[in-house]
């Protein structure tokens, strides 16, 4: 997630800034407006100033801002925006938050800065048709209900225009989530999930292409075995295709369709899986998935103004498979995942930060499932290479034709560290094993 860019070396982990901490004493309630929509959830967006005494710090464009300590309405994932998706912020955004019925506040937790490598790509028809905005990564925080944040410039850079505190809250798990909501077990045991209705046009549309893999409304797609997965194929390619894993679909995690575009995008194949993690931390329980991903979904549509999640697919710790950007989770659906890259790819998001820590191994053999099937689909062997044309915005010049791993990392494709040296180090033994599951030898 984070690029390498000479600014941003030295502060990546800064755990203080040149400010004094702020008084305890919290501010009352903002009034803040909330969206007037009958969605789940809302997301709080609150200014932020200048922050110190000094004249320079009172104009636009100073090097250090923030907020406050202040009571808001509860909220579970917090990032920081700005107006110019094209501008960088070069520095250090950090926040503390005050758990939900608690009178201590957590530590200072930086926000990784370099988000703008997670997006469509220049030019598409995405990025010219919204209102998009330079953000951060998000972070997960669990439910909370007070915040303080401080952005410190590099030197003496001036801070991007528009700076504005994201607070999202992700609403309580529908009825059905709740029922049907991933277990911890990874076990693909083949249950069908309840179907339920009646359903919105939204999310009548979104299930329907997924149709042919599962019954309208299902809260997941159903395990298959390798020889039947085979048997159900018609234009995919075979026989070197993994067993179908379970995935929980866009209903399952509770996604509201109202909020991204009506129309889904779709490119012509599935050459490539770029493996990223989201730096939203590790402090979530699987049981909380669901909220995490409609708190990143809420964040990447509302917040950033990307037409729906960036990522095709995500897996979280314990090795459960969702369904990320709506079009069908067996199409080419284009993702704004990784940036000049998102044309006849996929993106798969690992939910933490694997930067020092270990990925799980469950997450590891998840995305070698997930890999085995989907790259299979369209013939694709997960321990080979394939050529992709750059859309721009990255390491290489537009229209260059750039040989990639069949299974990169985000940094293959871009000046970043995400997945993380400890993720990115797994990848051969993703690549090895979605192989295996394939039937290679």
């Amino acid at each position: 997630m984070r690029a390498y860019l000479a600014s941003a070396i030295g502060v990546a982990c800064t755990a203080a800034l040149a400010v004094p901490f702020a008084s305890p004493t919290v501010a009352a309630p903002p009034a803040a407006p909330v969206e007037a929509d009958a969605v789940p959830g809302s997301t709080q967006s609150l200014p932020l100033a200048p922050l110190g005494p000094q004249a320079s710090d009172r104009i636009a464009g100073s090097t250090r801002q923030g907020l406050p300590p202040r009571e808001v309405r509860p909220f579970s994932l917090v990032g920081v925006v700005w107006d110019d998706a094209t501008a960088e912020l070069h520095g250090t955004v950090q926040v503390r938050t005050r758990p939900s019925g608690s009178r201590a506040w957590s530590g200072w937790q930086d926000l990784e800065t370099h988000n703008h490598e997670h997006a469509a790509d220049p030019g598409s028809a995405e990025s010219a048709s919204r209102t998009v905005r330079g953000a951060t990564a998000p972070l997960w925080v669990g439910a909370s209900d007070a915040v303080e944040v401080r952005v410190q410039a590099d030197g003496t850079a001036a801070l991007p225009g528009g700076l504005r505190l994201e607070l999202v809250d992700p609403g309580q798990d529908p009825v059905d989530v709740v029922a049907a909501g991933p277990r911890s077990s990874v076990r693909d045991d083949g249950d069908r999930a309840p179907v339920t209705g009646p359903m919105t046009a939204e999310q009548a549309a979104s299930s329907a292409v997924n149709a042919d893999l599962a019954p309208l409304g299902a809260t997941i797609i159903p395990a298959l075995g390798k020889a039947e997965t085979e048997a159900r194929l018609v234009g995919f390619a075979k026989p070197y295709i993994g067993p179908r894993p379970k995935i929980v679909t866009r209903k399952g995690w509770g996604a509201d369709e109202k909020l991204r575009e009506k129309n889904f995008a779709y490119t012509k194949s599935v050459k490539a899986a770029f493996v990223h993690h989201t730096v939203t931390g590790n402090n979530y329980t699987c049981k909380q998935v669901p909220s995490l991903l409609r708190s990143i979904y809420r964040y990447h549509v509302v917040s950033s103004g990307w037409r729906d999640i960036g990522y095709n697919f995500a897996v979280d710790k314990c090795g459960n498979i969702y369904e990320g950007r709506a079009g069908g989770v067996s199409k080419p659906v284009q993702g704004a995942h990784t940036r000049g890259f998102n044309t006849n790819s996929m993106g798969v998001a690992v939910l933490g930060t694997f930067t020092t820590k270990a990925p799980p191994t469950a997450a590891v053999n998840a995305i070698a499932r997930l890999t085995a099937w989907k790259l299979g689909l369209y013939g694709v062997n997960p321990r080979g290479t394939t050529y992709l044309t750059s859309g721009g915005g990255n390491l290489y010049k537009k229209g260059t034709k750039v040989k990639l791993k069949t299974i990169s990392g985000h940094r293959d494709g871009f000046a970043t560290e995400c997945p993380g040296k400890r993720l990115y180090s797994k990848l051969g033994t993703a690549r090895t094993a979605s192989a295996t599951l394939q039937g290679r030898t």
